[in-house]
């Protein structure tokens, strides 16, 4: 996310980052499991802390997001009177759509097998022990929550110093459980929505629907789900999109301010 703040800050916007818990830096038990309904929540008091940061106009609220957080940012958007504008990068909008996007990149072998990781390490986690791990990010037809071809390297492309390349494996029954789409038309402060049309990861349809729902402004970059990301040849289109949308619905100040890290 770093180098995404950094141009935001380098603009004249204040920017924070954070880790949810259980992950990277925060704190957190248990780690390294995704609980979206948990990461909503850490979204909320990640925008309540910035508020209170010295010099943060508390009026001018931004939600940025990408991927799982690009879904997040609208349902916490909704849930707020004080988001000025929200940003959703490459988001996931609606995991049921991005289950049968799945099976199009994946055998029935493969799906199966993740499908049953998930469910053994959800009966674990019933049971009081320990989750089932399996990695982030895998080489096709090896065990991971991602394992399309090139997502590998992608990923440990841009990972910070504190990722770790495990996750509990019952997120692949987490994913399926929530949909942001839903509360797009709800969306009442202008949206900016980053879609990569050649997204394997992140539906194109399903993001569309929910931005032609949201009334969203929409920038289209001919790219996969990682493309949009810093070293990528459409990072820096989508960044220069951001900034000039943020300015015309924000406004930023002088470039002074600093990027602060949760």
């Amino acid at each position: 996310m770093f180098p995404f703040a950094e141009a935001f800050a380098a603009a004249g916007l204040h920017a924070v980052t954070f880790d949810y818990r259980g992950f990277g830096a925060s704190d957190g038990t248990p780690r390294q499991v995704v609980s979206l309904a948990g990461q909503v929540a850490d979204l909320h008091a990640a925008a309540d802390a910035a508020k209170r940061l010295p010099g943060v106009d508390a009026d001018r609220v931004v939600l940025w997001g990408v991927s799982l957080g690009g879904g997040h940012v609208v349902s916490v958007a909704v849930e707020r009177s004080d988001v000025a504008a929200v940003v959703s990068v490459v988001p996931m909008v609606d995991g049921l759509a991005a289950a049968r996007l799945a099976t199009r990149h994946h055998s029935a072998g493969q799906l199966l097998a993740s499908t049953g990781r998930g469910l053994a390490s959800a009966v674990r986690r019933k049971a009081g022990r320990g989750p089932s791990m399996i990695p982030v990010v895998a080489h096709p037809g090896e065990p991971g929550a991602l394992t399309l071809a090139g997502a590998y390297e992608d990923y440990h492309a841009i990972a910070g110093p504190t990722w770790r390349n495990e996750i509990a494996a019952d997120v692949v029954l987490e994913l399926g459980t929530r949909a942001p789409a839903k509360a797009a038309s709800a969306l009442e402060v202008p949206w900016l929505v980053q879609v990569a049309d050649f997204d394997r990861s992140a539906p194109p349809h399903a993001t569309m629907k929910a931005a032609f729902a949201g009334r969203a402004e929409v920038r289209h970059y001919p790219g996969d789900h990682f493309d949009l990301f810093a070293g990528k040849p459409f990072h820096e289109p989508a960044v220069e999109h951001a900034v000039h949308f943020l300015r015309r619905h924000v406004g930023a100040a002088t470039p002074v301010p600093e990027v602060v890290r949760g």
